[in-house]
């Protein structure tokens, strides 16, 4: 089974997007990030050690994440327990991730409050696929991921935080490729419902870019990072 979705990721149907997808959302927010350096970020003293590592970190996440909501519109609707895994998953990564990286620069507060809403976004949008269960888990699971986020990263603030921060991405990876392979599974019996453009892909990702790095450049910072 796991042979024959490495196969269709190079085929036409939908999870043959998988990787263009990946590849359009970095090239996006990659974009994005280079005008904002060349314009302004540039000027900013210690900008790459203090801030160009994470924003780089949360860009390949972004990149993960966006992926999988592409896969699950194209179905629109799932079976309750896909459906719930679906919410659960997409939304504690997109949580706890989001709220790491705010929350290594700006602190626990604003991290916690970022992570949240991205990961109660994601979770509650991906989630609805199977109704309300699925809003649910989704709403639960990425409230919780981002406080988990930006505590971990207040946590290990001291304590090599940058290694920290590639683990947790390396294993956020392999989870969202998890949850790929679980929907692949789950609808292959299914006849797609919606296809998205690129533009859908770009648009997402240049908002979550600006959005991050507004935030973290130039955003509220708690007493322990001023």
């Amino acid at each position: 089974m796991v042979k024959e979705f490495i196969k269709s990721l190079s085929n036409e149907q939908v999870e043959g997007e998988i990787i263009k997808t990946i590849f359009v959302s970095l090239i996006t927010s990659f974009i994005i990030l280079a005008i904002f350096y060349f314009f302004k970020l540039r000027y900013i003293e210690n900008f790459i050690p203090k801030y160009g590592f994470f924003l780089f970190l949360a860009i390949l996440s972004y990149a993960i994440i966006l992926p999988s909501t592409r896969q699950v519109r194209a179905y629109k609707e799932l079976a309750c327990m896909s459906g719930m895994m679906v919410g659960m998953t997409i939304g504690m990564i997109a949580g706890l991730l989001s709220g790491f990286y705010i929350g290594a620069t700006n602190g626990m507060f604003y991290g916690s409050i970022f992570g949240i809403s991205i990961g109660m976004f994601f979770g509650i949008w991906n989630g609805k696929c199977c109704g309300i269960m699925g809003i649910m888990e989704g709403m639960m699971a990425g409230f919780m991921g981002g406080l988990m986020g930006a505590m971990t990263a207040i946590m290990m603030f001291n304590d090599n935080l940058k290694a920290a921060a590639i683990v947790i991405f390396i294993v956020s990876t392999f989870i969202m490729f998890g949850l790929k392979f679980m929907i692949y599974k789950e609808t292959r019996e299914i006849e797609r419902q919606h296809k998205d453009s690129e533009m859908f892909i770009i648009i997402c990702s240049a908002i979550l870019t600006v959005i991050t790095i507004l935030l973290s450049v130039f955003g509220p910072r708690s007493i322990l990072l001023q």
